[in-house]
């Protein structure tokens, strides 16, 4: 089990809104912590679908660009900005 597993795991940073306005992910455990602690709701399809990319990337089961895509459509499901980070 890899939490911080982020060499194929590009950057990028939530529009959340509320206490914590921006939120930076750089990493599976970035994103777990994103999707479980700070996410607005805790239904949808997207939604689900990345925490369970989450998981599988967690384990090694798939990439972490996996887990970052469906992060992504979670939030477009969700109605929250992504900002990509690049180097």
């Amino acid at each position: 089990m890899n939490w911080d597993r982020n060499g194929d795991f590009l950057p990028l940073l939530l529009v959340m809104g509320g206490r914590e306005k921006y939120r930076h992910v750089a990493s599976l455990r970035d994103v777990a912590e994103t999707l479980i602690i700070a996410w607005p709701t805790d239904d949808g399809e997207e939604y689900m679908a990345a925490i369970k990319a989450c998981l599988e990337a967690i384990h090694g089961r798939v990439d972490a660009k996996d887990a970052r895509l469906a992060l992504i459509r979670a939030a477009e499901e969700a109605g929250i900005p992504v900002i990509t980070v690049v180097h």
